[in-house]
């Protein structure tokens, strides 16, 4: 295993456990005393996921994540001592891949880190589903959908890539809000008005590039694709 660990945490104790931690498990390490620093180690050393503090110097947790969100896909933990579901909640919204409150056990970190990575399919490299005129590319994250043949590319957080990835797996089958929470975030505590969230602003997304209806609310049960035959 060789993925590097961006640390963004501005306590030099807790980032030495984690470094610890990371290391022994074969990961590589960097680490980042404020979130302007994590911001330029983001941009020039491209880890493979980031462990923002939310309370740091310079550039606090939310607006690091908000920002890394806007280039692209990368995983991102939120390291707190905020245990308020509305911070919960925000930084799920927002794109992070999980919440996790201090005081922790640096082993659940590094187990949540490698389901996080799981997750976002860093070992898949080239797989792609393709679902009626929807194309989803695993190993490059790129969604792009064919309408009158022109071919559209979607910009999804990492989040509603790994929610769209699941639901196109089986087109068919009705997935429950609860199994979306396990496929997508687990460990997360992750609501059912969270995925809700979720996938209302990908279905505005997906309606913004042609395919109206696609994304279908099942009432009383939770979503699935509609394909055209």
């Amino acid at each position: 295993m060789e993925e590097l660990v961006l640390i963004a945490e501005d306590d030099a104790e807790i980032a030495g456990i984690l470094d610890a931690y990371f290391s022994r498990e074969g990961f590589r390490t960097v680490h980042a005393r404020d979130g302007q620093v994590a911001l330029d180690l983001h941009r020039s050393l491209k880890p493979d996921i980031v462990l923002a503090d939310i309370t740091m110097p310079r550039l606090d947790g939310w607006d690091l994540l908000a920002e890394i969100q806007r280039r692209g896909r990368t995983p991102i933990i939120m390291i707190t001592a905020l245990d308020e579901d509305v911070d919960r909640l925000q930084g799920l919204r927002i794109g992070a891949d999980d919440y996790i409150v201090k005081p922790f056990n640096p082993i659940e970190v590094v187990a949540r880190a490698k389901a996080v990575l799981r997750r976002a399919g860093l070992t898949q490299a080239g797989a792609v589903i393709r679902v009626g005129n929807l194309t989803i590319d695993l190993d490059s994250y790129q969604v792009k959908i064919e309408k009158d043949g022109v071919s559209v590319a979607l910009s999804l957080t990492l989040t509603e890539f790994r929610l769209l990835a699941q639901l196109a797996r089986t087109p068919t089958k009705v997935f429950s809000r609860s199994e979306l929470v396990d496929a997508c975030l687990p460990g997360s505590d992750a609501l059912d008005r969270t995925i809700d969230s979720h996938l209302s602003k990908l279905r505005k997304k997906l309606e913004q590039a042609g395919s109206e209806g696609m994304l279908l609310s099942i009432r009383g049960v939770g979503y699935r694709l509609a394909v055209d035959p």
